[in-house]
């Protein structure tokens, strides 16, 4: 049985970040997660996907963060199980977990960490009656390498920020790029709005908003995307690819059957320290909720930093725990 301090489930950004937390505090990491490497979304989803709201980094591609992260967390040597999901927890006498996997992998920890994303998702698929006979024809819900659109016209569908994200960053790689949005206001960050608005006046996109797309045309492979506008009716459109991003899908899996508070496939948690109304598991990241909650990557990595201080208490209720700055001390002193 591998035992240790912390185990996380889910080795996502937020999960990776606690281990460098709780490495400061000399509290070893397991990290155990059902993709075959690290990274969560940002590798698995949307690895070359620029982010833009890490601090100190005005732009960055999803997957140079969690190589940065790796780099991060590698003093503090952390264990992790991947390709296997976790599956049940026992509590035993001295009050510690024990998680065993798919796999039958068992691991003991005073303290839990759920930073497991969305838990199991899949993409939200728009209604349209022949979508899945286009799939990988034409049609992708997820965008992993821009590359695969260079000198392609592409057309997306809405209004978040990763509809947003990629019409900016595609309209340097495709040929074409179109945005159609069903509304005449999106819902992400005001800056990407704006970046699409000077994109659309000055050509190099086109924006269609209060319309979708209600038809997929094509002998094998995609050739036209049918558009239906709240005005105009309906016309069809030429295009190489549909990518419609309309977020994901989330379920919580057998996380939902451990005796956690849960609303709608959130886990509730208590903003002192993000601690669940299991005593011993915390939960960090998008897979929690509480009031005022928003699911930003930089959030879950303050969410991590204040539940690992809980989780040292948790762990040796009868040491001090003095908090020291990383610029006075250096990681490597807290790694010896």
């Amino acid at each position: 049985m591998i035992k240790t301090d912390v185990l996380i489930i889910g080795a996502g950004p937020c999960g990776l970040f606690t281990v460098f937390e709780a490495g400061l505090l000399k509290l070893k990491c397991h990290l155990v997660d059902s993709l075959p490497q690290p990274g969560g979304q940002l590798t698995e989803i949307y690895p070359k996907k620029p982010i833009y709201d890490i601090p100190g980094f005005p732009e960055i591609l999803a997957g140079d963060l969690v190589d940065n992260l790796m780099k991060q967390i590698e003093p503090f040597k952390p264990g992790f199980t991947l390709g296997e999901r976790a599956e049940q927890i026992e509590k035993l006498a001295d009050e510690s977990f024990v998680l065993t996997t798919s796999r039958g992998t068992k691991i003991n920890a005073p303290v839990i960490a759920i930073a497991g994303g969305l838990g199991c998702f899949e993409p939200r698929k728009p209604p349209i009656e022949n979508l899945a006979k286009f799939e990988d024809k034409g049609v992708e819900y997820i965008i992993k390498d821009p590359e695969f659109y260079r000198d392609k016209r592409v057309i997306l569908a809405g209004g978040g920020d990763s509809a947003l994200d990629w019409t900016i960053f595609l309209s340097d790689v495709a040929s074409e790029v179109m945005l159609v949005h069903r509304r005449n206001s999106f819902r992400g960050a005001l800056d990407s709005v704006e970046k699409v608005m000077e994109l659309a006046e000055s050509g190099k996109i086109k924006l269609i908003t209060e319309a979708q797309a209600v038809g997929l045309t094509g002998n094998g492979k995609l050739t036209d995307v049918v558009i239906k506008h709240r005005t105009q009716g309906e016309f069809s459109q030429p295009t190489d690819h549909f990518v419609p991003l309309f977020g994901l899908s989330p379920k919580l899996g057998p996380i939902a059957d451990w005796g956690l508070s849960v609303v709608k496939n959130a886990i509730e948690v208590d903003t002192l320290d993000y601690s669940t109304n299991v005593p011993g598991i915390y939960a960090i990241g998008d897979i929690n909720t509480y009031e005022g909650k928003l699911k930003l990557i930089l959030c879950g990595f303050h969410e991590a930093t204040i539940m690992v201080q809980s989780a040292f208490k948790r762990i040796y209720p009868d040491k001090k725990l003095s908090f020291k700055y990383t610029t006075v001390n250096g990681v490597e002193g807290f790694a010896d």
